[in-house]
């Protein structure tokens, strides 16, 4: 919301990757850094051969551990041997499986696939990530300092960073000029 204090989520979109009773983390999907894929990949001495990829943003996900990467993803499941049933684990070793479709991978074998050409067709990498403690989320959303919106894969995968926030609120059927940066309630 417009009155949120703290500068560094002011327009932010947050992917919710994970919320449970013990807090919250996510990743913020609309706040391009400098870097490019094809920098991270040299600067972590891997080759880049993903050209679909190369000039793709690496997002600032949050203000928390900066210097780790998050690598949210769609699903990627392991291929079935003759007769086995399609395994449900993700493909890479750190990897959490979120509902509606998505994983968020921190290891680094998942930018090894991408670097040999394959991994998965769809990422949103970010450096850091965002995360609240216990209760503090809710108390956020109670306060009216957060609006918020079902996941929307086309959010993130299909929609400019810069016009990510301006989807989100259509979804709920709002313009960013109708917002007020002073709460209350009737």
């Amino acid at each position: 919301m417009p009155g949120l204090a703290d500068s560094g989520f002011t327009k932010s979109v947050v992917y919710l990757c994970e919320h449970s009773e013990r807090g919250a983390l996510g990743l913020i999907i609309n706040k391009p850094s400098e870097l490019s894929l094809q920098h991270l990949f040299d600067k972590v001495d891997l080759p880049m051969q993903r050209q679909d990829l190369t000039n793709t943003p690496v997002f600032q996900g949050g203000p928390l551990y900066t210097e780790r990467g998050f690598v949210l993803h769609e699903t990627m499941h392991g291929t079935p041997s003759a007769g086995d049933k399609p395994s449900r684990e993700s493909v890479y070793a750190s990897s959490m499986t979120i509902p509606g479709g998505l994983e968020m991978t921190t290891s680094r074998d998942v930018l090894e696939a991408i670097s040999a050409g394959a991994g998965p067709s769809r990422v949103l990498v970010s450096l850091g990530y965002s995360s609240w403690g216990e209760g503090q989320l809710e108390a956020e959303l109670a306060d009216n300092s957060w609006l918020t919106v079902a996941a929307d894969t086309a959010v993130i995968f299909d929609t400019p960073s810069e016009k990510r926030y301006d989807h989100a609120l259509k979804l709920l059927g709002v313009e960013a000029w109708m917002l007020s940066p002073v709460a209350g309630r009737a």
